[in-house]
């Protein structure tokens, strides 16, 4: 995994860093802690990512421009364009004012497979199902990830020692304020991968191509998001093969369906020590079980 360094948004240096790829310094002015001050500050990158397979457009993304070629990988495996990582051939970077277009050469079969359920998408950092056609396109198939008590016991430190890792490692968060990032963590809590992206499903679409392009044993771990746990970030995780997905804030309850559905356990604020399990909790060990009667106001 890449490190990068950069200053936090937070400090009031009279000038930005050198360098922080994925984000450019602007001249900002304001108040803080009863102080007025001027200076440059950086400001994350965003920009219109188009994904044109096989010369024939296919959808148009908000994104920062980081990491494009696990993009690509990761988007087309976590939407189905492809079954397999060896089915992408090759990813060419075209730059523009207007934004990136990235074109990728695909398999015979897997192009007639787009072909087949094409749809039109725009900017889904807010909108998961933007150009959805059908329902029937909505929830797809999902490989199932395994009887939840008959693989391996992840204990809830794990998930609290990823979690503190984000900070240190989200490097275009320190400087920026403004991202969200995926990591792709071992069973003992360690962040071995991680990306970060504007959008919540980018970040994750990119982890899953690094995941795919390196041949990582996906469901030997787990993965933690910074965001919360939407059907769509539930249903890219368990086409990666991930049985479990920690979330910082939570999840909705097509969510918590889908997870069920793909046998998934599903974590949602997992801050500190804390969690909440929404799902399939026998894939993780908890010293002892809670007692106190679920109430809505706690969080």
């Amino acid at each position: 995994m890449a490190s990068k360094t950069a200053k936090p948004a937070s400090t009031l240096a009279t000038a930005a860093p050198s360098f922080c790829e994925g984000a450019r310094p602007l001249p900002v002015q304001g108040v803080r802690a009863g102080r007025a001050f001027a200076l440059d500050d950086w400001v994350a990158d965003e920009v219109p990512v188009a994904l044109e397979y096989n010369g024939v457009s296919h959808a148009v993304m908000l994104a920062t421009p980081l990491d494009l070629e696990d993009f690509a990988l990761g988007f087309s495996l976590s939407e189905g364009i492809l079954s397999a990582a060896h089915e992408l051939y090759s990813v060419e970077e075209e730059a523009s004012e207007q934004g990136i277009t990235l074109h990728l050469r695909i398999a015979g079969e897997a192009f007639a497979r787009l072909k087949e359920r094409r749809r039109t998408l725009a900017g889904r950092t807010g909108c998961g199902l933007c150009g959805t056609e059908s329902l029937a396109q909505v929830a797809r198939d999902l490989p199932r990830l395994g009887a939840p008590g008959e693989g391996q016991v992840l204990r809830r430190e794990a998930i609290a020692r990823a979690m503190s890792q984000f900070v240190e490692l989200q490097t275009l968060q320190q400087a920026t304020g403004a991202v969200h990032a995926a990591a792709w963590c071992s069973a003992e809590g360690e962040v071995k991968w991680l990306r970060e992206d504007v959008g919540r499903h980018n970040a994750l679409d990119k982890l899953i191509g690094a995941l795919a392009r390196h041949e990582v044993r996906a469901g030997e771990g787990f993965i933690a998001v910074t965001s919360r746990a939407s059907f769509e970030m539930v249903q890219k995780t368990a086409s990666a093969g991930v049985p479990l997905l920690a979330a910082v804030s939570a999840p909705t309850s097509f969510a918590v369906a889908t997870a069920a559905r793909a046998q998934m356990t599903l974590v949602g604020f997992a801050r500190g020590q804390d969690l909440v399990i929404y799902c399939h909790p026998e894939r993780l060990a908890l010293e002892r079980p809670a007692l106190a009667p679920a109430n809505c106001s706690a969080h």
